[in-house]
C-alpha cells in the first residue's frame, strides 16, 4: 500500500509539471494587494521607471502599463521569483527559452520560470513577449491609452484573472503612474545620465550608469536601510558591490542595485588612472565585476591606490 501512494504521488507530480511546460507563456498571478500599498511600491517606481519609460521609447508600449505590471507580477519586487531570479513579470520558460531556468510553485504545478541576469533583461523580455502577433492590436492605441491597454492585454490572453484589467488600471491612477506616457527621452536624461539623477516625491536621487541603476549613499546609510528602501536583500547588495559583510557605508559611497556587468562597453575599452583610484573604485565607476577586472589586469592590487597614470584594462 506504501509503495502504491509513493507511485500515485509521483504520477501526480509528473501531470502537474508537465500541464505546466505544455503551456503557452503567461503571466504569474499574484495575490498582491492593490488598496493599501506599502512604500515599497513607490520605491518599486521610483527605482525602474527609468527603464519603463526607455522601453516605452524603444518599443511603443506605455511606461505605465509596464510599471503596473512589474508591480502586480513581482509584488513591488519583492516575490521570491523576483528576488532570486530577476523575473519581474512571471514570464514562464518554453522550449525557445535558451537562457536559465528555475522551477516554482504557480497555482498548484510547478512551472520552470525565466531567470535574468538584471531588472533591466526582464524589463527587455517583457517588451520582446509584448511584440508578438498575439498582442499586434495593442499597438495600435496609443501609449497614452493605458486603460485600452490593459483591457487589450486580458482579451489577448496575457492574464487568466478577470479582475486582472482594474488591477493595472487602479494602481495607475493610485500612483499616477500615466504621467511618465507623457515623458520624452530628455524628461529622463537626468535619471538615465551618469552625472544626474531624478527624484520624486521628495526621494533620493536615482542614477544610471553603463544600463545599471544606482545610488549614491547618505550619511547613515547601512545595507539594512538600503535592503529596507528598495527592497533588495543585504546579501545581494554587498555581492552587487563586491564589498563584505562587515563593511561600513560612507557618505558619496556609489550602491548598485543591479548586477554589474562582466566587462564594460566597447567604448571604454581602457581607463587610465587619475590620484587615489583602485580597481575597486574603477570597477564602480563603469559597472564592471570586481573580479573581473582583477582578472584583466592581474598585475595590479585589487584594493591598492594606483599610480597616476596606470593604464587598466576594462574588456
Amino acid at each position: 500500500m506504501k509503495h502504491i501512494l509513493i507511485i500515485a504521488v509521483a504520477v501526480v507530480a509528473a501531470f502537474t509539471f508537465a500541464s505546466c511546460s505544455t503551456t503557452k507563456q503567461t503571466s504569474q498571478k499574484t495575490n498582491a494587494t492593490v488598496t493599501g500599498a506599502s512604500d515599497s511600491y513607490e520605491a518599486y517606481i521610483l527605482t525602474y521607471y527609468p527603464i519603463a519609460v526607455e522601453q516605452m521609447h524603444r518599443h511603443k508600449i506605455p511606461a505605465s502599463i509596464t510599471l503596473a505590471q512589474g508591480l502586480l507580477e513581482s509584488g513591488a519586487g519583492k516575490s521570491t521569483l523576483t528576488q532570486k531570479s530577476n523575473n519581474h513579470f512571471g514570464i514562464k520558460a518554453n522550449n525557445n527559452w535558451q537562457g536559465r531556468t528555475t522551477t516554482t510553485m504557480d497555482n498548484g504545478r510547478m512551472c520552470e520560470f525565466r531567470v535574468y541576469n538584471s531588472a533591466r533583461e526582464s524589463y527587455e523580455d517583457h517588451s520582446q513577449f509584448l511584440l508578438r502577433p498575439r498582442y499586434a492590436s495593442l499597438f495600435k492605441l496609443s501609449t497614452t491609452d493605458y486603460k485600452g491597454w490593459a483591457r487589450g492585454l486580458k482579451k489577448a490572453g496575457y492574464a487568466e484573472d478577470p479582475a486582472y484589467p482594474q488591477k493595472l488600471i487602479n494602481l495607475i491612477e493610485r500612483y499616477k503612474l500615466y504621467e511618465y506616457d507623457k515623458y520624452s527621452k530628455g524628461d529622463i536624461s537626468s535619471a538615465l545620465g551618469n552625472s544626474s539623477g531624478s527624484t520624486l516625491s521628495g526621494s533620493r536621487p536615482l542614477y544610471l550608469s553603463s544600463g545599471l541603476l544606482y545610488v549614491v549613499a547618505n550619511n547613515g546609510d547601512t545595507f539594512e536601510t538600503l535592503s529596507s528602501e528598495f527592497g533588495i536583500s543585504r546579501r545581494k547588495l554587498i555581492k552587487y558591490n563586491d564589498l563584505y559583510k562587515e563593511y561600513n557605508i560612507k557618505a558619496g559611497d556609489i550602491i548598485y542595485l543591479e548586477k554589474k556587468h562582466s566587462k564594460a562597453g566597447k567604448e571604454h575599452r581602457f581607463h587610465t588612472t587619475g590620484n587615489g583610484e583602485s580597481l575597486y573604485s574603477i570597477s564602480q565607476k563603469y559597472g564592471v565585476r570586481l573580479k573581473n577586472i582583477y582578472k584583466m589586469n592581474p598585475e595590479y592590487e585589487s584594493y591598492s591606490p594606483l599610480k597616476v597614470g596606470d593604464v587598466v584594462r576594462l574588456r
